[in-house]
């Protein structure tokens, strides 16, 4: 070690999805006397409530920043391409380092940790995909890996004496059994599992992300966020309709409800799903949202349905003819 660990509390900055990994390579630090602190990013894609839920557990403070406008940047050209779905995991990694190796110059860490175990992802952590990230965050030298060190060239932060190599690990490949040992040994026993809370993974989501970007263009963060909830419906290329499923659907929509960006619709006296249409809006869709509207009710096929739309301060009421089953099925953007 050299003097200037004597001297001074060296401090580390790590990135922290909540789950076990992240939580594990902040004690393997915390234990050598380094000082640990947590950021976790957020984006419509990904919270920090489980990065939340690990600091309230370890005492780990946690810095939580919304990166929204610079990942929708990066989003529109990865450099390393997406990966099965719209998941563009390395790059999305090394925006992750670069914008936590900015509050690392700012704030007088000493440098930067992350939980990633070499050979666990097929795509994201592996030895080129890690090197990527470094070299790409713009801190090369000061990412430290406390899981799989032993198994990649020593950093900067290692040589300088800021961390001890000798007490870092060599876990690799997608097995769990040395991180639940590890889990016990610190007393973790309330984790996250290990399949990730990324949206961009999942296919149904990809699909409807695509739609919104690249039919409807736009990257709304209102808009982005209601990818989440609902059935989405495309009625036109300017034209989207997002429908409700349960009551806890229903209530998520209308959160990000706004009634200068969306038309409202609901039937009007039996019970049933909030709908939102927005976008370039025709009365043609009106009616269209508000026959799909009245499909997700007890209101049997063929029977006229009354259902409310509200357009702004405005409210009127349209009376359709419900559908039968499955009549607007070509119009869902996915099944999911």
């Amino acid at each position: 070690m050299n003097q200037e660990k004597t001297t001074r509390q060296i401090k580390a900055l790590g990135l922290c999805s909540g789950g076990l990994d992240s939580i594990l390579s902040a004690l393997v630090l915390k234990e050598q006397g380094i000082d640990v602190t947590w950021v976790s990013f957020e984006t419509p894609f990904f919270s920090a409530r489980a990065a939340k839920k690990a600091s309230k557990q370890t005492g780990i403070p946690v810095i939580v920043k919304d990166i929204t406008p610079v990942y929708m940047e990066m989003m529109r050209a990865p450099k390393a391409g997406f990966g099965k779905n719209m998941n563009p995991c390395m790059d999305c990694h090394a925006l992750m380092f670069a914008q936590a190796a900015a509050m690392m110059k700012e704030e007088g860490f000493s440098f930067l940790f992350s939980g990633e175990v070499m050979g666990q992802r097929p795509k994201s952590q592996t030895k080129n995909a890690l090197r990527y990230v470094e070299k790409n965050s713009g801190i090369d030298g000061y990412v430290v890996r406390p899981l799989s060190a032993k198994l990649l060239p020593e950093t900067l932060a290692e040589q300088e004496g800021l961390v001890d190599r000798e007490q870092l690990l060599d876990i690799s490949g997608r097995s769990r059994k040395v991180q639940m040992e590890l889990a016990e040994k610190f007393g973790i026993k309330d984790y996250p599992s290990p399949a990730g809370g990324c949206l961009l993974t999942d296919k149904g989501f990809s699909q409807r992300l695509r739609d919104l970007l690249y039919v409807q263009k736009t990257e709304s963060p209102r808009q982005l966020r209601l990818l989440k909830s609902g059935r989405h419906f495309r009625l036109s290329p300017e034209c989207k309709l997002v429908v409700g499923r349960n009551r806890g659907d229903n209530k998520r929509i209308m959160d990000l409800y706004a009634p200068d960006v969306h038309v409202r619709l609901r039937h009007a006296s039996m019970s049933g799903p909030d709908a939102l249409l927005f976008g370039s809006i025709k009365e043609e869709d009106i009616l269209t949202a508000a026959r799909i509207t009245a499909g997700y009710t007890k209101s049997k096929p063929g029977d006229k349905a009354d259902v409310r739309v509200f357009e702004g301060d405005n409210t009127r009421q349209v009376q359709v003819v419900t559908p039968e089953s499955g009549r607007f099925k070509d119009l869902l953007i996915t099944k999911g």
